[in-house]
């Protein structure tokens, strides 16, 4: 399961929540990179991109990135409720796995995504025999905002985003309307609003926030980091942007051993990411190694055509001050 975060529409990134690691390197994408589409021809230029990937047959499957105008896009997992379909004349018949080059290629904000999103069909097509089609809906964000979009039975559905997360199931509108039953969260000192019959007061800091679910379900993360982004106090200078939006991400953290998978093993965070949108820097930690590492776009050849790659680092990287 993961979580994804859009802050101070500038700061972009998620949790990566798995069981196992599928050889994932932080990639850029030229500008000039022919991406092949299945059905929608080739993309010979673009805008360029930074992000996770899984490259398989030389193609960049992308977990999510973000482009050179600022635009984000991450996929999250969503068994049960993600309907591909076959593919439909008059429409831009997109695999799942194409999805984010195809938005982060052509849209330069979210409204440019709005409107080519309405042109989709999110086609049933895999990749290939060995990576099978993954049950996924997605989060697009930048400058014009978020948008969440699933594709169910029910249709395409795109939805507007203003909490600025997204997490796995159930559908996103259940998300929305199950904030609605932690209206009276706060951050500030709470007030007797039980009776004026009882003398009642806080007897310790961070009371404002009890009720704040804890648990490593979908549900509860999503309620969890909309309320600290919301709340979140950043600084000034991009180190302390940076380090408050990994704090964000690290109140939904997943720890090795707390959440059995099917298979298993233990879902637990791979990486944690924070991009910089309007730098184009990718930073990220990874379960092992908390130090943060960043990949600047802008220092490869984004006018090349050949993708450009760089393993996630795992071992643990400690300093000793004596």
């Amino acid at each position: 399961m993961c979580t994804a975060v859009m802050y101070r529409d500038r700061y972009f990134g998620r949790n990566l929540d798995v069981e196992a690691s599928y050889g994932e390197n932080v990639t850029v994408t030229p500008r000039n990179f022919a991406f092949g589409f299945r059905k929608a021809g080739i993309m010979k230029r673009h805008y360029a991109m930074i992000g996770v990937a899984h490259i398989a047959e030389g193609y960049p499957l992308y977990y999510d990135a973000v482009n050179e105008k600022g635009l984000g896009m991450a996929g999250l997992n969503f068994p049960g409720n993600a309907v591909y379909r076959p593919c439909s004349e008059g429409m831009d018949n997109i695999a799942p796995f194409e999805l984010i080059p195809w938005i982060l290629g052509s849209c330069a904000d979210a409204e440019e995504a709005r409107e080519l999103l309405k042109r989709i069909n999110i086609a049933d097509i895999p990749f290939n025999d060995r990576l099978g089609l993954h049950p996924l809906h997605w989060i697009v964000a930048g400058r014009g905002g978020a948008v969440a979009v699933e594709s169910v039975s029910g249709g395409l559905k795109i939805y507007d985003d203003p909490a600025g997360v997204l997490t796995n199931n159930p559908v996103f509108s259940y998300h929305m309307q199950n904030l609605n039953n932690y209206i009276n969260l706060t951050a500030e000192r709470p007030v007797n609003r039980f009776s004026d019959k009882l003398e009642l007061s806080e007897y310790g800091s961070g009371m404002g926030a009890i009720g704040l679910p804890g648990d490593l379900s979908s549900p509860s993360r999503f309620v969890r980091a909309a309320f600290v982004r919301a709340n979140s106090v950043h600084g000034n200078t991009e180190a302390e942007s940076v380090s408050q939006f990994f704090h964000i991400l690290g109140s939904v953290l997943q720890q090795r051993g707390c959440s059995r998978a099917e298979n298993g093993g233990y879902e637990y965070t791979l990486y944690s990411s924070c991009c910089d949108t309007d730098k184009g820097i990718y930073y990220y930690k990874t379960y092992e190694n908390s130090r943060v590492t960043g990949v600047d776009m802008y220092r490869e050849d984004i006018d090349g055509d050949r993708i450009v790659s760089y393993p996630l680092i795992h071992e643990p990287n400690i300093h000793m001050q004596n």
